[in-house]
């Protein structure tokens, strides 16, 4: 008899609600202030588009975000325990939050109660849509008929291969909200120039700066090729999508830039837009714009 398996993620996965439904992915939202007191949960409580709407109208107010408490992540994982379910949960990146220290938490007070449980928490080491991705994968394995420890395995090796490659509006966000890191080496925001970002294993990295936001558009799409050149990628090994903020104009644009290079490079013709949510957006600001890409797991 087939194992029932459970893919649960945090709200880091920025992946569209139909989609989640569709494959019955369960969700941990993060937590969203405007005021710094009053918390509300992302998309169940505070729409995503209205997060950015109120950055858009309020630019001097920085938002914050929360992690899912171990409460959040024991409601979730306790029926699908009872029910025999086993559990692969996937968050954020631990160098970006202690999403992952909730879930694990909750995993052990499950598995005292429990012992029988079959519960994974795994670090993605990414975050935002390239989470997404990594959680399809995950989802992709389990709907083939692979077995739970298989699963783990095949997605733990693939982690390493996940990119993003984007650009923001301001630096501003960055430096509020104190991801600046290895980004520091950006001149100031004084200067409106565009930088240009790579987020790899868990860390940003400065990728250099533009002075308009066309210009970093079309460096983004030279960070991917260049990528694309030096894991020598073969249509059909990567997944891949392009990550938004606020505008869906521009990122309807910015596939048309990307469209034959991925068509070439990747096989794929039909490119996923999703919008990057809460947990990243405060550190972005309302004009995040970039790809992800990560490999196939086997």
């Amino acid at each position: 008899m087939q194992e029932k398996i459970q893919i649960v993620s945090d709200g880091s996965l920025d992946l569209p609600n139909e989609l989640v439904e569709e494959k019955r992915i369960k969700v941990v939202p993060f937590y969203v202030s405007f005021d710094g007191e009053t918390y509300v949960k992302e998309k169940e409580e505070l729409d995503v588009r209205e997060f950015y709407q109120k950055m858009v109208d309020h630019p001097q107010v920085f938002p914050k975000t929360s992690m899912p408490s171990v409460q959040d992540y024991y409601d979730v994982f306790e029926p699908l325990v009872k029910e025999g379910t086993a559990v692969i949960c996937i968050c954020i990146t631990q160098k970006f939050s202690g999403s992952m220290q909730s879930a694990t938490t909750a995993k052990d007070m499950i598995l005292e109660e429990y012992p029988d449980a079959k519960i994974t928490v795994i670090d993605a080491t990414v975050n935002t849509v390239l989470q997404g991705l990594f959680v399809l994968e995950a989802c992709r394995l389990k709907d083939q008929g692979l077995e739970y420890d298989r699963i783990i395995e095949s997605i733990l090796k693939i982690r390493e291969t996940g990119r993003i490659f984007f650009t923001i509006g301001s630096i501003d966000y960055l430096k509020h909200g104190g991801r600046i890191g290895k980004v520091a080496g950006i001149a100031g925001s004084a200067l409106k120039i565009k930088p240009l970002i790579t987020l790899k294993e868990g860390e940003i990295f400065n990728s250099g700066i533009t002075r308009n936001r066309k210009k970093s558009l079309e460096k983004v799409v030279d960070m991917l090729k260049e990528y694309l050149d030096e894991v020598d990628a073969k249509p059909g090994e990567y997944s891949f999508c392009i990550g938004f903020g606020y505008d869906r104009k521009e990122a309807d644009e910015f596939k048309d830039m990307l469209k034959d290079l991925v068509r070439e490079r990747l096989g794929i013709d039909e490119i996923g837009i999703y919008q990057i949510g809460a947990t990243i957006g405060v550190h972005t600001g309302p004009y995040p714009i970039g790809v992800g890409i990560i490999k196939h797991a086997e």
